[in-house]
C-alpha cells in the first residue's frame, strides 16, 4: 500500500500541542458552527461501546443495559507525568446568558476517582435538567479529561447508542432522536467514524453498520472495531464471518477493521492489567491469531486511533482555517444587517439619521445616473441593472417614445405601397387603411357638416375631431409607462433600503417610502391627465414644421405621380441616368398630366384636411412624449425621490414614530447576541489556529492510516527535529515504506527565522524544506511544501 501523501502546509512539532488546539477550539463552541476532526465513537446500545472507552481510558464507564446515555460525551486523554481528571459541561449552542454561564460554572461535587463516572454522570443530567426516564436528549457535551503517564494522546466523542426497542427509561420519540443525533455527527465529513460492531449479534441487523455506510459511502473516514468475539463459536461461520471482517475483505474499509475483547460479565471485577492480559490471550489463539497485531487489542488501537486522528487533523487544518474565516465573515454580514443596538429612542433616531443618510445619497445617485458608490457594482455586470434607476428610466422613455411613434395612432393612414416608409416596423400593431379610402370618409363626414366655407375648402373643426381619434391609443400607452416606471422606482428603492437598514428596519422604511411614492404617483397620474386634455383641445401651434409637413407630403406625393405619368409614357428605363433622346408628343403629354388633378372639389378639401392632420399629429406626439418626460415621469416622480427620506423627516418624528419605525424586537436581541457569541467563539478559534502555524515546526509526514503498535510510546513520527525514526505505513500487514528526511539548504539571510534542528516558517509561500520517500524498491519521489 502506497503511503498517503498529506496535502499541508504545516507540520507540528508536539502532537499533544496538535490535539489541543481542536479540544480547545471544541471546548470554546466552534464545533457549533464548524465541523471539527474528531474521532465519534458509535454502535448500537450493548455493542460494548463503554468497555471500549474503558480499555482505551482505563477509567471504568457507567454500563447499564436498556439505559443510553442521553448527551454526547467527549473523552479526552493526554499523556503526563502526573495522574489528573476533570469533568465538565460544554453548553449547547441554544444555551445564553445566565443559563450557559450554569452550566460552563458546574463542577461535579461527586469525585471520579472515589465514587466513578456514573454518579458524576448523574450530576451532569441533572444539570442540564434531563428528568429521568423521559426519553429526552440534550445538544450539551460532557467533557472527560484524563492525563497520565499510560494515557495516549487523544480524543473520542461518544455518542448514545442506538436502539430500537422501548422500555421504561427509552421511548418511541427517544429512537428517532438518537438516530438523528448519530446521523448528524456521522455527516460531518471531518469526522473519523469509529464503528463498534459486536460479534455477539448479525452483522447485517446492527443499525451502525447501515448508518455508516450510508454517511460515508466509500468508507475512506471509517473505522470498524469488532467487539466481543469470544461469544463466537470457534469454527462457526459466524466465527468466519467476523474473521474477514478483521481482515478487511467482508466488508472493506479504508482505514481497516480492529478486534477487541471486552470483559465478560464474569470478569467485570478483574482489574485493567488482567483485563489486557485476558484479551491477549486470547487474540494470540485460533483464528484471531493471524490478524496483525497493529489490528489486536488495546494497546495497539490506542496507537492507530491516535495517529488516525492526527494525520486527518493536519488534512483538515487549511480547509478548517477557511471555514472559521467564512464564519466570522458571514457573522459580520448578519450583524451588519441587523444594525446597532436601538433600544431607546436616542439609539433609534441616530440609527435612522444614518439610514437616511445612506437613502438620499445612494438615491441621488441612482437618480443622477453616476453610480460611483460600490453599492451599484460593476457597470458590465448586469444584475444590478435594478438598481441603476437611471439608466432604467432612460430605457423605458426610449421605448415610450418609440411605441407612441409607430403604435400611437388610431390608424396608419398608408398613401400608397412606398409612402410612410418610417412606419414599415415590425413593432407595427395598429390597423392600417389607404389614403384614399380614408379620404373618402371623412368627404362623407364633410358632407354633413358643411359651415360657411366655400366649395373645396374643408371646415378647420374637422382637422380637431380626426385628430382626436388618432390620438385614442395615447392614454393606454402613457398609463403603461407610469406603471414600469413605478416598478423601476420600487425595484431600486427596495434595493436601496435593504443595503442601508437592518432586514426588521428595512419593512418599515419601505413601508414608509412606498406610501409617499404613492403620492408622488398620484400626483403623476394627474399631470398626464392634464396633458392628455390639454393635446386633445383645439388644435393650436406656431411649430413652422406643420406646414413644412404639409408641404413636404404634397410635394412628394407630386413627385410619385410625375414619376408615374412619365414611365407611364416612356418606361422605367428614362430613370436610370441616361442622357438618350427621347421624342415626346404635347397632346399625349397634356392629356396625361391632367389625369393628376382632382376635379371633385369635395374629395380634394378633405384630401388637404388629411394632410393637415396627420402633419399636426406628428408635431403633437413629439410634444407630447417630452411633456410626458419631463412634466410627469421627471418632475413629478423621478426627481423627488432622493427627498423621500430625509434626515430632516427622522429629527420631527415622535418617539413613538421612532420606536415603530426602528425598535428592536427581542427575536433581533437574541439574534444579535447569538452573532456576536459566535464571532467571538470564532475570532478566538482563529487565533488559535493562526499561533499553531505560527509555531509549527517543518517537518515531514507520516501515513495516513494508523501505526503499528512497535511504536514506542506511540510517539508520532509526524515531528521529528532532531532524529528519525522508522514507521510503518500499512494497515493491512505489506512491506512499510522507510521515512527519511533531507533537509534542503535555506538562504538565512532571506529566511534568518529559519534554523537548522528548529526550523520556523515566517514566509509560507517561500519553499524551505522537502523530503524524500523511499520505498522498499529504491525508487524515489520528492515534493516540496509551499
Amino acid at each position: 500500500m502506497e503511503t498517503a501523501k498529506i496535502n499541508a502546509n504545516i507540520a507540528v512539532g508536539d502532537h499533544r500541542d496538535l490535539l489541543d488546539i481542536i479540544d480547545k477550539l471544541r471546548f470554546q463552541g466552534v464545533s457549533h458552527y464548524v465541523d471539527l476532526p474528531e474521532i465519534i465513537v458509535c454502535g448500537d446500545q450493548s455493542a460494548g461501546k463503554s468497555s471500549v472507552l474503558e480499555a482505551v481510558s482505563g477509567m471504568q464507564f457507567p454500563i447499564k443495559d436498556g439505559l443510553c446515555t442521553r448527551f454526547a460525551t467527549e473523552l479526552v486523554l493526554r499523556r503526563g507525568p502526573n495522574i489528573s481528571n476533570k469533568v465538565s459541561i460544554t453548553p449547547g449552542e441554544s444555551r445564553f446568558g445566565e443559563d450557559k454561564e450554569r452550566l460552563e460554572n458546574w463542577v461535579p461535587t461527586a469525585s471520579i476517582d472515589e465514587e466513578g463516572l456514573g454518579v458524576v454522570t448523574k450530576e451532569a443530567e441533572a444539570m442540564m435538567a434531563i428528568p429521568t426516564g423521559t426519553g429526552e436528549f440534550y445538544e450539551d457535551t460532557l467533557r472527560v479529561e484524563l492525563s497520565g503517564p499510560e494515557q495516549p494522546h487523544l480524543t473520542m466523542v461518544d455518542l448514545p447508542g442506538l436502539f430500537r426497542g422501548v422500555n421504561k427509561n427509552q421511548s418511541d420519540a427517544g429512537i428517532s432522536i438518537v438516530h438523528d443525533m448519530v446521523e448528524r455527527y456521522m455527516e460531518q465529513p471531518r469526522s473519523i467514524i469509529l464503528t463498534v460492531v459486536s460479534a455477539k449479534y448479525d452483522y447485517v441487523l446492527q443499525e451502525v453498520t447501515r448508518m455508516a455506510k450510508k454517511a460515508d459511502p466509500e468508507g475512506l473516514r471509517t473505522i470498524g472495531l469488532i467487539t466481543k468475539p469470544d461469544t463466537l463459536d470457534v469454527g462457526s461461520p459466524s466465527e468466519d464471518y467476523y474473521f474477514r471482517l478483521a481482515q478487511n475483505t467482508a466488508a472493506e474499509l479504508y482505514l481497516g477493521w480492529h478486534v477487541l475483547k471486552n470483559r465478560s460479565y464474569d470478569e467485570r471485577d478483574v482489574t485493567l492489567a488482567q483485563r489486557n492480559a485476558n484479551e491477549k490471550d486470547f487474540l494470540s489463539q485460533g483464528l484471531w491469531s493471524s490478524i496483525e497485531p497493529s489490528h489486536r487489542g488495546v494497546e495497539s488501537l490506542k496507537i492507530r486511533l491516535s495517529n488516525v486522528l492526527r494525520d486527518q487533523i493536519i488534512v483538515q487544518l487549511p480547509s478548517l482555517q477557511r471555514d472559521v474565516e467564512d464564519g466570522i465573515a458571514n457573522c459580520l454580514e448578519n450583524l451588519k444587517r441587523l444594525g446597532p443596538v436601538r433600544g431607546t429612542s436616542q439609539q433609534q433616531r441616530s440609527y435612522l439619521l444614518r439610514v437616511s443618510e445612506n437613502y438620499t445619497h445612494l438615491m441621488r445617485q441612482a437618480v443622477d445616473g453616476t453610480y460611483t458608490d460600490r453599492f451599484f457594482g460593476h457597470r458590465n455586470d448586469r444584475s444590478n441593472y435594478g438598481k441603476r434607476l437611471r439608466a432604467a428610466v432612460r430605457v423605458r422613455l426610449d421605448e415610450f417614445a418609440e411605441e407612441m411613434r409607430v403604435n400611437g395612432q388610431n390608424q396608419h393612414i398608408a398613401d400608397s405601397a412606398s409612402d410612410d416608409e418610417d412606419y414599415s416596423n415590425s413593432r407595427l400593431v395598429v390597423p392600417s387603411i389607404p389614403r384614399s379610402e380614408f379620404i373618402s370618409k371623412v368627404a362623407r363626414r364633410l358632407k354633413y357638416n358643411r359651415g360657411r366655407e366655400l366649395p373645396g375648402l374643408f371646415n378647420p373643426l374637422i382637422v380637431n375631431d380626426l385628430f382626436i381619434e388618432q390620438c385614442t391609443p395615447w392614454k393606454g400607452i402613457v398609463m403603461s409607462l407610469a406603471d414600469v416606471m413605478l416598478e423601476a422606482v420600487h425595484l431600486t428603492t427596495e434595493k436601496v433600503v435593504e443595503q442601508i437598514a437592518a432586514r426588521e428596519v428595512s419593512e418599515g422604511v419601505l413601508k414608509l417610502i412606498r406610501k409617499k411614492v404613492e403620492g408622488l404617483r398620484i400626483e403623476m397620474v394627474s399631470q398626464i391627465d392634464a396633458l392628455l386634455a390639454s393635446a386633445t383641445q383645439h388644435p393650436i401651434t406656431n411649430n413652422p414644421q406643420l406646414v413644412q409637413h404639409v408641404q413636404q407630403t404634397q410635394e412628394d406625393r407630386h413627385k410619385r405621380k410625375v414619376k408615374s405619368l412619365i414611365t407611364k409614357m416612356f418606361g422605367t428605363s428614362r430613370f436610370d441616368g441616361s442622357d438618350k433622346k427621347i421624342s415626346i408628343n404635347p397632346v399625349e403629354l397634356l392629356a396625361l398630366a391632367g389625369e393628376g388633378f382632382e376635379p371633385n372639389m369635395e374629395l380634394f378639401g378633405s384630401a388637404l384636411a388629411v394632410d393637415y392632420m396627420k402633419a399636426f399629429y406628428k408635431v403633437a406626439v413629439n410634444r407630447f412624449i417630452d411633456d410626458v418626460s419631463v412634466l410627469a415621469i421627471e418632475d413629478c416622480l423621478i426627481n423627488k425621490l432622493p427627498s423621500l427620506f430625509t434626515p430632516s423627516s427622522v429629527v420631527e418624528m415622535s418617539d413613538e414614530e421612532l420606536y415603530l419605525l426602528a425598535g428592536e424586537t427581542e427575536k433581533s436581541s437574541l439574534e444579535r447576541k447569538r452573532l456576536e457569541l459566535k464571532r467571538e467563539i470564532l475570532e478566538r478559534g482563529l487565533q488559535d489556529l493562526k499561533s499553531l502555524y505560527k509555531r509549527s515546526t517543518v517537518v515531514g509526514h507520516t501515513a495516513y492510516r494508523g501505526s503499528s503498535p512497535e511504536d514506542s510510546e506511540n510517539v508520532s513520527t509526524i515531528t521529528q527535529s532532531k532524529s528519525e525514526k522508522e514507521s510503518p505505513t500499512s494497515d493491512r500487514g505489506r512491506d512499510a515504506s522507510e521515512l527519511v528526511s533531507e533537509a534542503v539548504p535555506v538562504n538565512e539571510e532571506q529566511h534568518p527565522a529559519l534554523q537548522a534542528d528548529d526550523m520556523k516558517w515566517p514566509d509560507w509561500s517561500s519553499p524551505a524544506i522537502r523530503k524524500t520517500v523511499k520505498d522498499v524498491t529504491g525508487e524515489e519521489s520528492r515534493w516540496g511544501f509551499t
